[in-house]
């Protein structure tokens, strides 16, 4: 299992895990952060992933005792990373990806926006984020296709990971958490807007999306959930940015800032447990959000909207959340694409803002 972190243009390189973290089975999700105590205090690094299914265990109400296809804890222990990129060994080439087709019909994915309107109209919800998938077929490189993608639409947070069984291309523009001694930043994303087609129009649309009513609304609804979730387990909560607007080839995004101080040696488990997942994907209230999203999504999000980073022994720690990301297992592909649902979100419209989002892979496999 070889994992390259590349968050904020410092890349770290974890290669030769003396041994691997990993559980399937809700029941040892918590004997596995006791494993990942016990390597932190033998002085090993850990680095990999939990996937989203991993935060139904950390939820009584939530947990479903069976075994998982996808693992929900995966990650390497190691003895140190090395401070470098590693290079592509082949030359992507767009015939590699083929057949891109989404999961859901728009009939359907309509009907659950539909029934989404229903839960916030009784007041269950205030916000779900809803996804649907991006089906492929991928006979190439997957090391040599993340390396295409991001230098085609850089992003603040990429990951790559390389088990025998899978890869992970994570091209994440998205921070879940970042831990340094007792300080603690997440940077929940929320809000989209396409790109302008010139110079104007493209700083009106990054203006537009900064001032619009309804993404304004979907950020700070969820930036409130994580000074909420953070203020469980620390103290000092600020949301010292709120409405950042980031550039991205293909789109602009909106992110706030929530921070806070909890205790150095913080219990891993403790930690997850009050801030896994982000509320960025699942809305608000977060446990009925995601009851709801667990019936409306048939397929499981697997690293979708979970966790990419690493831990140092020292109990630093740095995760992204992996949207904009793809899982690649013999042959097969798949990335989630989702969207947060609140009362006057249209069927169509988060429809075309999921293909929006998609566009860096779908523009990418048009070139044969």
């Amino acid at each position: 299992m070889n994992v390259l972190i590349q968050f904020e243009n410092k890349p770290l390189l974890f290669q030769k895990p003396k041994f691997i973290i990993s559980c399937n089975e809700a029941s040892l999700v918590s004997d596995s952060f006791r494993d990942m105590e016990r390597a932190l205090q033998q002085g090993y690094y850990l680095a990999g992933f939990l996937s989203y299914e991993a935060g139904y265990c950390f939820e009584e109400s939530l947990t479903e005792n069976r075994a998982h296809e996808f693992p929900l804890i995966y990650l390497g222990a190691y003895e140190a990373p090395v401070p470098r990129n590693i290079s592509a060994e082949n030359i992507f080439s767009g015939k590699t990806l083929e057949n891109l087709r989404l999961s859901l019909s728009y009939k359907d994915y309509s009907s659950n926006i539909q029934t989404i309107r229903d839960y916030i109209a009784q007041g269950d919800v205030y916000q779900i984020t809803y996804c649907i998938k991006m089906l492929f077929d991928f006979f190439g490189d997957p090391f040599s296709l993340y390396k295409k993608l991001l230098e085609e639409q850089p992003v603040p947070y990429p990951a790559y990971v390389e088990t025998d069984r899978f890869s992970i291309l994570s091209l994440s523009p998205e921070m879940f958490i970042k831990k340094t001694s007792t300080h603690v930043v997440t940077k929940p994303m929320k809000g989209t807007w396409p790109r302008g087609r010139g110079r104007v129009s493209d700083f009106a649309a990054g203006l537009q999306l900064q001032f619009d009513e309804k993404n304004r609304a979907e950020n700070v609804m969820i930036a409130d959930l994580l000074r909420n979730d953070l203020g469980r387990i620390g103290e000092g909560i600020r949301a010292p940015k709120l409405f950042e607007v980031a550039k991205y080839r293909t789109l602009f995004q909106m992110t706030s800032t929530v921070t806070g101080e909890v205790e150095k040696d913080i219990s891993l488990y403790e930690l997850f447990a009050s801030l896994f997942p982000s509320g960025s994907v699942t809305g608000a209230p977060k446990i009925s959000a995601m009851k709801i999203i667990r019936d409306l999504e048939k397929q499981e999000r697997k690293i979708y909207t979970g966790a990419i980073g690493y831990i140092t022994p020292k109990k630093d720690l740095f995760f992204n959340v992996p949207i904009r990301t793809l899982l690649i297992n013999q042959g097969s592909g798949e990335m989630g694409i989702g969207g947060g649902i609140v009362w006057d979100s249209t069927p169509q419209g988060e429809w075309e803002e999921g293909l929006l989002k998609a566009k860096f892979i779908s523009d990418i496999s048009l070139r044969k």
